[in-house]
């Protein structure tokens, strides 16, 4: 399985921007489908955003869409998530996900980050 690590949560105003990095090891990441899910207090884990394996087709829930933007850097073994006009519902835990597929890295992912806390204060 590939290890990953998330990097970039912090703390932002409201309408603010931060970019998240997951950083994945190995040499096999472009066949990797990658994503991203979030995790608020209290809650159950929500998937946000996922890309192919090539990079070619990007898919985002509804509350982030417009937003959020997930681009991935195969010779840097990276994939990004790009978080403009933030909300304080955006609060959570965001965690990497990575999987064969995107049918499987954005329902059930085969690989998970350790997550990196983004706080959005109004």
């Amino acid at each position: 399985q590939v290890q990953l690590v998330e990097s970039g949560g912090g703390l932002v105003q409201a309408g603010g921007s931060l970019r998240l990095s997951c950083a994945a090891s190995g040499r096999t990441f472009n066949t990797y489908a990658m994503g991203w899910f979030r995790q608020a207090a209290g809650k159950e884990r929500e998937f946000v955003a996922a890309s192919t394996r090539s990079g070619g087709r990007t898919y985002y829930a509804d509350s982030v869409k417009g937003r959020f933007t997930i681009s991935r850097v195969d010779a840097k073994n990276t994939v990004y998530l790009q978080m403009n006009s933030l909300k304080p519902e955006d609060t959570a835990v965001y965690y990497c996900a990575a999987g064969p597929s995107v049918a499987v890295v954005s329902t059930t992912p085969a690989s998970w980050g350790q997550g990196t806390q983004v706080t959005v204060s109004s």
